[in-house]
């Protein structure tokens, strides 16, 4: 890859949110680190502006040119030919609807953005159709240019959704192995089957002890551990990555659908150009919601947006209060366990942009959440975000009976993580009209959607005869039931796939170190 050096020197950098990147990285080169070192995550040195005649005139195109234009507006470092030939591969026929992301407007105020048309039927495909991709393309690119000569092991933590798509998005992509790790016990079944069915050669698959962020934290504290890093490096040649949100590469084509969206919505008559629009996004991770506001930095007219947190509102009472207190927090199993989190990564990005990028605060605060799990940010960070940002959580209860009233009052059946997010709109909205972020499809959580339908209670247990089935003939049911008769095939058939991974391993660094180690043996 060449380029010229007014080309070069136009290019977006890339430092990181502590300060300890002096150098600054290119895109391709940040995509493929992951995890910036010290720990830090990395952001663009400058975010691109489109004009509103720019967002607009995206409509005309089919998703993957607007996904396209807009990793072009960031001026990575790739020939623009070569990101038009990956985005056409990215967004094509392994996608179900040819919009992509389809909008479903339940009336005229109120539009569900469908993000989980994907492979795995889960938003998380937006970006792991387009990382994978992007990473084998920049490494190939690295390595052309001598600064690159070993292979790559991703190790991706995973509440339920980012571990399936990671697995299908990197199966079978030369010099990448990947590891995913799930919390036993606390992910849908059809979730586990989808991860423990995988197949290809260069995957693995492990359940863990405990929770997601035990399974988080293991995974950080082996991308820290410099001693592990390096055996790897000098016994096998293999460094480690990331597909988790903390990559950039995660959190890019994130951006592109919700500028997209705005798009959409003005094409089809439901907006007027330059009218505001509330965006309410359920939240764990915080990736989702903070690329709506780079979309929105970037001149989409997004006015508010609306943070849905489950029963583990660690970040509501953080937008709320200025505190962010996991000391001695419980952690719940709820419907939507994708929300599950009490450590929400991407955080640590939003304040870095919220403190006028003050590396300093971020070290400190995040420096604090480590040691004494709990941080509290200043003043001015605190003002700067409650005017970008509301928050609600929203009950166990209240998150299924709004599966059911939704459904009554509309024919839509939504997923315990979507009826967060709109039961939180609800209560947020003011006289914007609203786009939901709908981030998996029902089927993924059939237990808990016949819950909701049936009126049974959270956590109670399903009639003997339900309980029974499995998730693949609960589905079957319900959409018999509901008259909801579309079940993805990849969520229908899982029932006929082997399974093919079944180690449970704790969660701390050294157990996953021994679990990578004993699983890049059968790569080599």
């Amino acid at each position: 890859m060449t380029t010229s050096a007014q080309d070069a020197s136009s290019q977006v950098k890339f430092f990181d949110t502590r300060g300890n990147v002096t150098d600054p990285y290119s895109f391709t080169e940040a995509i493929v680190a992951g995890l910036a070192p010290g720990g830090g995550l990395f952001v663009p040195d400058k975010i691109p502006h489109l004009s509103l005649e720019e967002i607009v005139a995206l409509a005309d195109l089919p998703y993957h040119q607007r996904a396209a234009a807009i990793y072009k507006a960031f001026a990575i470092n790739m020939p623009d030919a070569q990101i038009d030939e990956l985005m056409a591969l990215c967004y094509s026929d392994n996608f179900d609807d040819e919009a992509i992301c389809p909008i479903t407007s339940l009336d005229k105020d109120t539009h569900i953005l469908e993000l989980w048309h994907g492979p795995t039927s889960a938003f998380k495909d937006m970006a792991l159709q387009c990382l994978p991709r992007f990473f084998s393309a920049s490494a190939a690119a690295l390595r052309e240019e001598g600064k690159l000569d070993n292979t790559f092991c991703i190790l991706v933590a995973t509440s339920g959704d980012t571990g399936k798509a990671a697995l299908e998005g990197f199966k079978g992509v030369d010099g990448v192995s990947i590891g995913v790790l799930f919390p036993d016990g606390g992910v849908s079944d059809i979730q586990r089957k989808q991860m423990v069915t995988t197949t290809g050669n260069n995957v693995q698959v492990w359940a863990v002890r405990g929770n997601f962020d035990d399974c988080q934290t293991g995974v950080k504290r082996v991308f820290s551990d410099l001693a592990f890093n390096q055996q790897l490096m000098e016994q096998r040649k293999v460094a480690l990555s990331s597909a988790n949100s903390i990559n950039w590469g995660r959190l890019m084509p994130q951006i592109v659908y919700y500028i997209s969206s705005y798009a959409q919505l003005v094409a089809d008559g439901k907006l007027e150009a330059g009218q505001l629009l509330d965006v309410c996004v359920p939240t764990g991770n915080f990736g989702n919601i903070l690329a709506c506001w780079y979309a929105k930095q970037m001149g989409t007219p997004i006015g508010l947006l609306m943070c849905a947190s489950n029963e583990n509102r660690v970040l509501t009472d953080f937008i709320n209060t200025g505190t962010y207190d996991i000391s001695d927090r419980q952690f719940v199993l709820t419907p939507s366990p994708s929300m599950d989190i009490l450590v929400s990564s991407n955080l640590e990005r939003q304040l870095f942009e919220l403190t006028g990028r003050n590396c300093e605060a971020i070290a400190q605060w995040m420096a604090s959440l480590n040691e004494e799990r709990c941080f509290r940010i200043d003043r001015g960070t605190f003002g700067k975000m409650r005017e970008e940002f509301a928050a609600e959580s929203v009950s166990n209860a209240d998150c299924l009976t709004t599966i059911r009233t939704v459904f009554d009052d509309h024919g839509y059946l939504m997923d315990p993580h979507t009826a967060v997010a709109y039961a939180a709109a609800e209560r947020l909205r003011g006289e914007n009209p609203v786009l939901v972020a709908s981030t998996a499809h029902w089927a993924k959580f059939g237990d808990n959607v016949y819950r909701a339908l049936f009126d049974i209670a959270p956590g109670q247990p399903l009639p003997a005869d339900k309980a029974a089935l499995t998730g693949c003939q609960l589905n079957a049911f319900i959409a018999d039931e509901t008259g909801c008769f579309y079940v993805p095939e990849n969520l229908a058939m899982l029932d006929e796939m082997k399974v093919r991974f079944t180690e449970v391993i704790d969660g701390n660094e050294h157990a996953i170190e021994a679990a990578t180690d004993t699983f890049l043996q059968t790569q080599a």
